[in-house]
């Protein structure tokens, strides 16, 4: 399987912006977003929940004066607080800056990418054309999954998981200037979509043999017994990626088993397994007693089969669906809604 990240371009409001002190990934599929004051070394992560007025954005970006601006379709909403939706203005986006591959923030400007064309517009106002400059793109710069602007710069994330994930920095996506390259932290990664898949391993679903019942007498047997069998979500690994988070009480529910959840309904190409959990129990992994009674006939062998889904080589949800079958090979049958793509 491949491990990527997720473009923004497949995930409806899912982006990354900065402002004068914070690096911000927003995630409306998990109902948060996550601020850092540095993606390379993360030592003040924190998540915040994204209130509903904000979320399902089609771009986010942010300037140096402390303001979001979320992009859907011909309009924009500018709030103080991705939480709270504190001052929230709607206006209207100009027709010369709607439909555009990106949106981010460069001091006092905002830069619009389309790569289709080739080009970068740089505007002092969304709503209006006061200041309206245009560049061709650089191609050094055209392959970002996501864009951001600091107070001087842009960045990127880069496609290319050759050295892990990393970005690029650099003056002006126009220019041919030299872009630097950083790591993105483990603990970020973790945040990205898809990033659970690089930081774990690829998510896997498969049938585990759990019990093998065998006859070797010749004569037919009734067999008749309780096998445990567990069920539930394995929190305690998953909880190892939250330990240098500091998750604010905005958010609701546990941020682990909405980032799994994501992660296996995503497609193979990044790292998922295309399948829906939600009627699954995701508790924590118990064991279930499960009584059994059935015939074997002389010198045969059944098979107890459970549905499994993990990350790597570790189980992560241990599902309800448990299969009977006369052979030693796994069910081919998965048990488990497919996602949309």
């Amino acid at each position: 399987m491949m491990k990527n990240i997720i473009p923004r371009s497949k995930t409806k409001g899912v982006d990354i912006c900065a402002g004068k002190k914070y690096t911000y990934i927003i995630r409306s599929d998990l109902g948060c977003y996550m601020q850092t004051s540095d993606l390379n070394k993360c030592s003040d992560l924190t998540i915040f929940g994204l209130h509903p007025s904000c979320q399902n954005g089609d771009h986010y970006l942010a300037d140096m004066d402390g303001y979001f601006y979320i992009i859907k379709d011909k309009s924009y909403r500018k709030v103080t607080d991705l939480s709270t939706d504190a001052n929230a203005v709607v206006e209207d986006l100009h027709p010369d800056f709607q439909r555009g591959d990106h949106y981010l923030g460069i001091n006092q400007f905002f830069v619009i990418l389309f790569k289709s064309r080739g080009i970068c517009k740089i505007t002092s106002g969304l709503g209006n054309i006061s200041t309206d400059i245009q560049h061709n793109l650089n191609p050094k710069s055209s392959n970002g999954l996501y864009y951001w602007g600091l107070s001087e710069c842009c960045c990127f994330l880069k496609p290319s998981l050759e050295w892990g994930v990393e970005y690029c920095k650099g003056a002006d996506l126009a220019k041919d200037d030299d872009l630097v390259g950083y790591s993105v932290d483990p603990d970020v990664v973790n945040f990205l979509p898809g990033g659970l898949s690089i930081t774990r391993g690829p998510a896997f679903g498969r049938w585990e043999n759990i019990k093998t019942i065998t006859n070797n007498s010749d004569t037919p047997l009734t067999w008749k017994k309780k096998i445990i069998k567990k069920v539930g979500y394995n929190k305690e690994k998953m909880a190892q990626m939250t330990h240098n988070w500091k998750i604010a009480a905005s958010v609701s529910g546990d941020i682990t088993v909405l980032i799994a959840k994501c992660q296996f309904s995503f497609s193979a190409e990044y790292g998922g397994a295309h399948v829906h959990t939600e009627k699954e129990t995701w508790n924590d992994a118990t064991d279930i007693e499960e009584e059994l009674s059935f015939e074997l006939k002389p010198n045969k062998s059944l098979y107890l089969w459970q549905y499994r889904l993990g990350l790597g080589d570790k189980p992560v949800l241990f599902c309800r669906d448990l299969i009977i079958s006369k052979e030693p090979n796994p069910p081919t049958k998965v048990p488990l809604p497919f996602a949309k793509p």
